[in-house]
């Protein structure tokens, strides 16, 4: 089952993020939009990615999160710096499943001037499906991470 979603996007990706909110609403999965919300909004999309992240952390790590811009790039280099949050650029289904299945990511990245609407909606249908299974292959290095991104927050 899917934990409720945090989405965001700045203004290169506000056509992409509506049309990702409706996968999220026909897989019943509930979601908190926290912008934004026009094309003219010059919100700097390291904001945008500060609010997703904050919103998860507070939640306690109960809900993940998507957040869009115009490559996916920026957004997933500012998410990685929050405590807790891994978050990998997905622009084709392999990686979506290898970011959740091996490194038990809990945000997708995703530009909208990279992929068009109909490969994004399938790669998140794809990611929300999956879950990662603790014990397996991938643990150590998970492990691994997980204490890197704890012995850097000291």
């Amino acid at each position: 089952m899917a934990k409720p979603i945090v989405i965001g996007c700045d203004n290169a990706a506000v056509e992409l993020k509506n049309i990702l909110k409706g996968v999220l609403a026909q897989m019943n999965i509930p979601y908190e939009d926290v912008g934004v919300d026009s094309e003219t909004d010059s919100s700097l999309y390291p904001k945008v990615a500060e609010r997703v992240c904050e919103t998860i952390i507070a939640s306690g790590y109960q809900k993940e999160g998507i957040i869009l811009c115009g490559t996916g790039i920026g957004m997933a280099m500012t998410a990685n710096k929050f405590p807790g949050i891994f978050a990998a650029v997905c622009h084709d289904s392999f990686s979506a499943e290898r970011a959740r299945l091996s490194n038990n990511g809990n945000v997708i990245c995703m530009g909208a001037r990279v992929i068009g609407p109909e490969l994004a909606k399938k790669i998140l249908r794809e990611w929300l499906a999956l879950e990662y299974v603790p014990g397996g292959s991938s643990q150590p290095k998970v492990d691994s991470m997980r204490s890197i991104d704890a012995a850097s927050r000291r």
